[in-house]
């Protein structure tokens, strides 16, 4: 794990300003998880086989969201891994997925869909800015996806990324299985300050933020933590990241770079009348993130 990437809205994409050394990798475990999402409809997994050697050439999908646009809430699709055979890319098959998935939705009542894409597609509702943060910059040099600035040295940018080995906020822990509530609880009152967010449940609460030890027992894809006051035991902060791999393309030292993608956020600090503690509150949350991302890819073989 090298990266430490913002995304607040998706839950599996590529890897965004790639490498040309760097191609796209998704865990099994990850790919379940989305495909497989609270109310999940197995008619909203869409396909495309080879007759002969029915190979599949094209898939699409979605699964159910309750999104608040400002007051209201629309039951929607969200739409996720569309992908066309490379071969195939120049036979429109892309418009003919899509308006097959419409299809199925409007069968089951579902009118509105969103989605994101790297690219600016007529009318976006919503942008999302990408920022990376290198854990390991030294792998990243010798991959290719980071150049040695002009006027710097290796050292100075091993200095420069350098970050402590414990955290430093008090009460941070993992997240469990009890702190659903609590985190759903902080989440939403969080997401509220927003004109466009997902209303979450606590079954999808339970699904995106804690990692299932018994069906994933070795392929962790997401880390959640909280902070919890050690007098009034309150969870006051939250935090989660993701993990998606790359593989290296033409490199004999390095296979993989793992990237952690920061995910849903929340804190207290963001009701405080002087709105100058949230900003502190979420930078500390955010270098505790990096912090633990680093930790954890000193565990997992790269």
């Amino acid at each position: 794990m090298t990266r430490l990437c913002s995304d607040s809205n998706t839950r599996a994409h590529s890897s965004i300003g790639m490498s040309p050394s760097l191609t796209s990798s998704i865990l099994k475990s990850n790919i379940t998880r989305t495909l497989k999402a609270p109310g999940w409809r197995q008619e909203w997994h869409v396909g495309v086989r080879a007759s002969e050697s029915r190979k599949l050439v094209a898939f699409i999908s979605g699964i159910p969201v309750d999104l608040r646009v400002r007051k209201n809430v629309l039951h929607c699709s969200e739409i996720n891994f569309l992908c066309v055979h490379k071969k195939l890319r120049s036979k429109r098959l892309t418009p003919v997925l899509i308006k097959e998935i419409t299809r199925r939705c409007y069968l089951v009542g579902v009118f509105q869909a969103i989605y994101t894409a790297g690219v600016l597609i007529p009318t976006p509702v919503s942008t999302c800015r990408y920022f990376h943060r290198a854990l390991d910059w030294e792998k990243l040099h010798e991959v290719g996806f980071s150049p040695l600035p002009l006027n710097s040295t290796k050292e100075r940018q091993l200095v420069k990324y350098r970050l402590p080995n414990k955290t430093s906020t008090p009460g941070l822990r993992p997240m469990e299985a009890k702190d659903i509530e609590n985190v759903l609880d902080l989440l939403m009152r969080y997401l509220s300050r927003s004109d466009l967010a997902q209303v979450f449940t606590k079954e999808e609460v339970e699904h995106w933020l804690l990692h299932n030890k018994e069906s994933q027992p070795k392929e962790q894809v997401i880390w959640s933590y909280v902070v919890e006051d050690p007098k009034t035991r309150k969870i006051t902060d939250f935090f989660s990241y993701y993990l998606l791999e790359s593989t290296v393309i033409g490199s004999k030292k390095h296979k993989v770079v793992r990237a952690a993608y920061l995910f849903y956020y929340a804190t207290e600090a963001a009701f405080d009348k002087d709105k100058s503690v949230l900003k502190a509150r979420l930078n500390a949350l955010v270098k505790d993130a990096l912090i633990l991302a680093k930790n954890v890819s000193s565990s997992i073989p790269t």
